[in-house]
This record gives structure tokens, sequence and C-alpha cells, in this order.
């Protein structure tokens, strides 16, 4: 059955999904935390609309391009690398809500691009973090 058809589970019901949850947390914390220590002023966090979902809104220090960042984390490769996760269904959500952001503060015209940080966990609280610049083009 296709994912379309289920009902989504209540997070604090379902173990696996709250675990998801708190690694998405995780990792969204050090993708800021990586931006920030080079110089990105972050915009706006967990953007949220009907189309979509943008992780992270920020702005790059050198080409002042505003940036649309798609945080994927992961614990151990059982279902691959975490930046593989960012196929084409979610970066058309992502460009959707990416959309929605610049229509909602009338920055129809600033340069932009799509950027994934894509970051595994080490059991001893160590991480790998891999930031791909322009990842995606638009995708609507």
């Amino acid at each position: 059955m296709s994912w379309f058809g289920r009902e989504q589970k209540e997070s604090q019901g379902d173990p696996k999904q709250s675990a998801n949850k708190s690694t998405g947390n995780l990792g969204e914390n050090i993708a800021v935390s990586f931006l920030t220590k080079r110089g990105y002023n972050i915009l706006e966090r967990n953007f949220r609309c009907k189309g979509g979902e943008v992780d992270i809104v920020a702005r790059d220090p050198k080409d002042k391009y505003l940036v649309f960042v798609e945080v994927k984390t992961r614990r151990d490769l059982s279902y691959g690398v975490p930046q593989l996760a960012v196929n084409p269904f979610k970066q058309r959500q992502i460009s959707k809500a990416a959309l929605t952001w610049l229509s909602k503060k009338h920055l129809h015209d600033s340069n932009a691009r799509f950027d994934v940080i894509a970051i595994l966990l080490d059991n001893d609280g160590r991480h790998s973090i891999e930031h791909i610049v322009s990842a995606f083009e638009l995708a609507y």
C-alpha cells in the first residue's frame, strides 16, 4: 500500500516515530550550529505551509543568496546515506514551501538556492556532516 493512503500515527504513540523526530531535531540543531559557525544568518527554522516544509532558511554570507536547507540525519546507513532521502517528491515539497516563504516575505526577486545537509550520528555522540551546496534546482 502506498504511503498516500495511510493515516499518520500519533508521534506519542509510536516510539520509532518519536525517536526519528528526536534524531531529526538533533540533526537540525547540528546543522544550525554548522551554518552559524560559517557565517550564515539563520532567518527561519521549520517553515511549514500547505505544500511542504523547509527545515532552515538562511542567508549565505559570501554571495548573499537565500538558502533553503533540507537537513537529513541518520543514526546508521541501513536506509542508505541521508542525502538520498531528498528524492524528487521531497524536492517538490521543499520547492513549494520555498516559493510560499518567498511570497510571504515579498522576496520574489531574490537569488536563492537549495542545499542539503546530511548528518550521520555516531553512537558516542560524534557526527559527520556533509553540506551539499546547490543540491537541486527548483522542482515545482
